[in-house]
């Protein structure tokens, strides 16, 4: 395998194994399909963890039997093999059978999204920091330890590696400058997060003013809101950011990348500047799919909650029980009380149908409410200073205007760093500075 390199598909046998219950094979089957494999045959293992293979060594060698028998060109793995497991399991398959686990092959889906100079950087970065180990595996069983001295299969990936991370320290440092910014503007940050799959897309596109939600065209406008958030797994890492304003607030409202169950913590921490945008936001929407099963449901909300506590504030995490409008009363209590066990720091949950606008509001009243905030009463001289003030303050806050004789009396509410701006510039007006 060349560090780095993309699959292409092909015909594909997924493996499985658990030690506690029978492995599901629905969420790794649609991750290779993603990717562009047809699954062609699974097989399944209810065992503890073998050192060699992962599978028992018998169940191993049937996967070798199965691969053969379907002419399979690739076996996708639903787990995290260790180099030695990833080069002990090529030794049991025919030849020229990739083997491509679970983390590697999310990686794939990433890189096929991979749009921006960021997403690329991120994913090549946790690509090449993923394969190198088992680069070196490769190269050791292959009995090349001297060409490997020389430094260039194994050294010239380290070196990439060095220079990537450094690319991205300054891509991150980039993107913190552009949200002070955007703070200093009077923009409030909201990240939408949650578990791929979960309406993050639809609720960020609810949420955005580019989105009419008049009476008259309702039926129109949810029929985009699902067109433009398709049932997809991990279709990008870029994040998608729209404008929209609430109670006066102007807020960023930034869709991030779908998260995933059962991944390692150090390829997770590979998306860094990705989860920057939650870590840096002033509330996050945590969205998870309420009409799951229970035991789905509780993984993936635990997975999301864990790797928001991880990032954001606890206070400034409001997690969102989407899709209420295919649960019963019964079911979504059960739900609500599943999440305050998980999490018992955050905000109570908040049900909503992201797709038909129900519960929205709420949701709305709670974001506002975690906004950091402040208000002052501006007494200015009803000049023309004082108008391009008013002007700038009705662009990053709640404004109410009140003109009497020759003075101007101004009520706004708005972030505190705005606050204490609009009071340094009415004090100048005034004379006072």
């Amino acid at each position: 395998m060349q560090a780095g390199s993309r699959l292409d598909g092909g015909r594909a046998v997924v493996a499985a194994r658990r030690a506690d219950a029978q492995p599901d094979t629905e969420e790794i089957e649609r991750l290779a399909e993603s990717a562009g494999f047809e699954v062609v045959d699974t097989l399944t293992q209810r065992r503890r963890e073998d050192r060699t293979y992962n599978l028992g060594r018998g169940k191993a060698e049937e996967l070798g039997r199965r691969v053969a028998e379907t002419d399979a060109d690739a076996v996708v793995f639903d787990g995290e093999l260790t180099p030695g497991q990833y080069g002990d399991l090529l030794g049991l398959l025919p030849a020229e059978t990739r083997v491509v686990d679970r983390y590697r092959l999310v990686l794939e889906i990433f890189a096929a999204g991979a749009g921006d100079a960021r997403a690329k950087t991120q994913v090549e970065l946790a690509t090449l920091e993923y394969e190198f180990p088992r680069l070196r595996q490769i190269t050791e069983m292959q009995s090349m330890s001297s060409y490997t001295e020389k430094g260039a299969p194994v050294y010239d990936v380290d070196d990439r590696i060095d220079r990537l991370r450094t690319e991205l320290r300054e891509l991150e440092a980039a993107a913190r400058d552009r949200r002070a910014e955007r703070r200093e503007q009077g923009f409030d940050l909201v990240a939408v997060a949650g578990y791929t799959n979960a309406g993050k897309s639809t609720l960020t596109h609810r949420l955005a003013d580019e989105l009419s939600l008049a009476d008259h065209d309702a039926a129109h406008d949810d029929e985009s809101v699902a067109a433009n958030a398709e049932d997809r797994l991990f279709e990008t890492l870029e994040t998608t950011t729209r404008r929209a304003t609430v109670d006066g607030r102007r807020l960023l409202v930034t869709d991030t990348v779908g998260l995933i169950d059962d991944l390692p913590h150090d390829l997770v921490e590979s998306f860094s500047t990705t989860l920057s945008e939650i870590a840096d936001s002033d509330a996050v929407a945590a969205v998870i799919d309420a009409a799951m099963d229970e035991e789905p449901f509780r993984r993936r909300a635990e997975t999301t909650l864990d790797v928001l506590a991880g990032e954001a504030d606890p206070e400034c995490v409001i997690p969102v029980l989407n899709k209420v409008d295919a649960v019963d009363e019964a079911t979504l209590a059960q739900r609500r009380e599943t999440v305050a066990e998980l999490a018992p720091d955050a905000a109570d949950p908040v049900a909503i149908s992201a797709l038909h606008g129900d519960g929205v509001d709420r949701l709305t009243t709670v974001l506002v409410q975690r906004l950091p905030s402040g208000e002052t009463t501006l007494e200015l001289p009803n000049t023309g200073e004082a108008q391009a003030l008013v002007s700038w303050l009705h662009d990053r806050g709640e404004t109410e205007t009140t003109y009497e004789g020759d003075g101007v009396t101004v009520e706004f509410a708005g972030r505190p760093d705005v606050v204490a701006e609009a009071e340094r510039r009415a004090a100048s007006l005034d004379g006072s500075e």
